[in-house]
């Protein structure tokens, strides 16, 4: 009896081990969990599933969530391999904030904002004491005035990080733009109702409202990979070699999926290198 305690003890344990902590994932070998919003994140893996199955023989697992602050904490526990949804700036202030033991992977895509316009069809022809649209959002004041900065039509001070910068850290303005902030999900609205001289406006919305971000933005989000808003495969740490992560980068990466974005999403969503 005493034997047969010691067993089944012995047996939870290994268990427990199994399940919880040190590192371990979800998946055996020739399974690979990832967890990823609805779009365009799990309809680009979904284009990959059959690849990574044909080519390494490799079962994807997609797992839908909706809340974002529930794909990290996931990971760490070892509940999916890897996930599939956010920026680079949410991803350091979920470190920062949980100390998640997960690593980023692999950039891969880009949700580019632009800035559209109605009556302007050269950047040269911003009038001057234009109004600019942005979203109400302050963790997109950043990135969409690095844009303007970028191309040129304001200037930033050097004593603030880009991405924390807001309309008070402008020091160059020639144009005297002033800046009307709204809900992003009514910046293509007020773009179709010709409200303001630029709007700047996300990838998605852009797409929703019939914007082509390549051929229709008066300027656009450089595209590359050290572009921070590129959106990201994240790991747990130790993981980061693992065949089947490795395979799918491969497979994320490859021209047939590069074509798929580009067909499906018409330059509101853009692959990196």
């Amino acid at each position: 009896m005493k034997k047969l305690f010691i067993g089944i003890c012995a047996l939870f344990l290994a268990i427990g081990l199994t399940g919880c902590g040190g590192g371990n994932t979800a998946s055996d070998e020739k399974t690979l969990t990832v967890s990823a919003t609805l779009d365009p994140h799990s309809k680009i893996l979904e284009e990959a599933k059959p690849i990574l199955k044909e080519k390494y023989d490799i079962d994807l697992e997609i797992k839908v969530l909706d809340d974002y602050y529930i794909f990290n904490k996931a990971l760490d526990a070892g509940e999916v391999d890897a996930n599939y949804f956010q920026h680079r700036p949410f991803f350091e202030g979920e470190l920062s904030e949980h100390g998640y033991k997960i690593v980023e992977e692999a950039g891969i895509h880009l949700e580019p904002f632009g800035f559209y316009s109605q009556t302007i069809k050269d950047i040269k022809d911003i009038p001057e004491n234009g109004e600019v649209i942005i979203s109400n959002s302050v963790a997109d004041h950043g990135r969409i005035l690095g844009i303007l900065e970028d191309a040129g039509v304001i200037e930033l001070s050097d004593d603030v990080e880009r991405l924390e910068a807001t309309t008070e850290d402008i020091v160059s303005n020639p144009k005297n733009l002033s800046f009307e902030e709204i809900k992003p999900e009514l910046l293509a609205t007020a773009y179709q109702n010709n409200q303001g001289d630029l709007v700047a406006i996300n990838g998605n919305y852009a797409l929703q409202a019939g914007l082509n971000p390549t051929e229709d933005s008066l300027i656009i989000e450089t595209v590359d990979a050290d572009n921070p808003y590129v959106n990201i495969v994240a790991v747990q740490e130790g993981h980061e070699n693992d065949e089947k992560i490795k395979a799918l980068i491969e497979v994320l990466k490859s021209d047939e999926m590069k074509q798929f974005v580009e067909d499906e999403y018409k330059g509101a969503v853009v692959m990196v290198d």
